[in-house]
């Protein structure tokens, strides 16, 4: 067991990892950043961030709030990884006081280079300080890990050059590049933990069976999107890349077979999980039929992504890491539920319901910003406090 001498650890909890103030800020950002979208559409009042709402939007929900958890995670996985302690104290301060001024340069009286290099610094940063324990261990398997991490990078640059030439459609390619990579990364993370975590929630304590075949072909597929996205591919009807996201979404469907079992509906800890990966299914399918050339609205798609997917994984993910990293019970209250609950109805209003009538799009906000909160009710106090069985972290 990995043992930091009680010298080397920061004096308040909130610093001891990198999940403690990444969930927390990342969590209470996304459910600012959705009230003021949301205002915003329905013209409550006005907000002027530098190149607009719609880019601030793109932007923030992706690299502010989706990147924020990522960095959580990451810095907190990459310990156990290693064994060697992870980003802790003044380290981790910095680093999150240069996330923090990133979701306020946008509405500060910035030059636009400066704020380019702001928001373009951090990913680089965490992946500096993921590498250093992965390439000191020699852990070949999580070299994948760092990769992933540049390559959103690259995409937030390229997002943020295309801010530069105010050119929306270099903003449109990075952002949704980003967002597949992210997904590939839900993929790969996703893949190790959810059968795992599915496996000893339900006491099953013999190692998930390997099919390495599955795991590089989801790999493969989904690092194979980003790059349609950045080479233009996306942008019209194709029928290859109607065979690609059809291809991805058999892949992501019989991993969901073989991880489920019966008994996991009773945990919500479990059943949170596969829920939100069953959403990249949808996710694929959809652009799968828009580059078929039949004419559904590929937003809806992004959104089953970005919603059902994307946030019901972050806070099913945080609600099981912050429990684990803090010596508690694996074991959420009965409110829990309903936040794991409240984000699959947001999803199902901005996917299906939306298209419709414009009062999709207000339950979908109105529903995520609720399971924002009740995460937020719950693991404030977590998140704040030490860990309850005295050891570091």
């Amino acid at each position: 067991m990995l043992v930091q001498p009680i010298t080397a650890r920061p004096r308040q909890a909130l610093w001891a990892l990198g999940f403690r103030p990444f969930f927390l800020g990342g969590s209470l950002f996304a459910l600012v950043a959705l009230l003021l979208w949301s205002g915003v559409l329905v013209g409550i009042y006005e907000l002027e961030p530098a190149g607009g709402m719609l880019a601030w939007h793109r932007h923030e929900m992706l690299f502010g709030f989706a990147v924020a958890i990522v960095a959580g995670f990451l810095l907190t996985a990459v310990q156990n990884w290693s064994g060697i302690p992870g980003l802790s104290g003044r380290p981790l301060q910095g680093l999150f006081l240069l996330w923090l001024l990133g979701r306020a340069s946008w509405f500060l009286p910035l030059p636009a280079w400066l704020l380019v290099l702001i928001e373009g610094a951090f990913l680089p940063l965490v992946a500096l300080a993921l590498a250093r324990p992965i390439i000191q261990r020699r852990l070949r398997n999580n070299y994948p890990i760092i990769g992933l991490v540049l390559l959103i990078a690259a995409c937030q640059w390229l997002t943020l050059i295309g801010w530069l030439r105010d050119d929306p459609l270099w903003q449109r390619r990075g952002v949704l590049a980003g967002l597949w990579l992210v997904a590939a990364m839900m993929s790969v993370i996703g893949g190790r933990v959810i059968p795992f975590f599915t496996r000893r929630g339900l006491g099953i304590m013999s190692p998930t069976p390997a099919r390495p075949w599955l795991d590089r072909a989801c790999l493969l597929g989904s690092v194979a999107l980003p790059l349609t996205y950045v080479l233009g591919l996306n942008d019209a009807s194709h029928p290859l890349m109607a065979v690609l996201f059809a291809a991805l979404a058999v892949l992501h469907g019989v991993r969901q077979v073989l991880w489920h079992d019966r008994g996991m509906w009773h945990m919500p800890l479990l059943w949170s999980l596969h829920l939100a990966y069953a959403w990249l299914i949808p996710a694929c399918l959809g652009l799968a039929l828009w580059h078929a050339g039949v004419p559904i609205n590929p937003s809806l798609a992004a959104h089953a992504l970005t919603v059902g997917a994307m946030t019901g994984l972050i806070v099913a993910m945080m609600a099981r890491v912050s429990l684990g990293h803090t010596g508690r019970p694996l074991q959420v209250p009965r409110s829990m539920s309903w936040a794991f609950a409240l984000i699959q109805l947001a999803a199902l209003a901005r996917v299906i319901v939306a298209p419709f009538t414009p009062l999709g799009l207000g339950l979908s906000v109105l529903f995520a910003s609720a399971a924002l909160l009740l995460f937020l009710w719950h693991y404030l106090p977590i998140l704040l406090r030490a860990r309850v069985d005295g050891m570091p972290g």
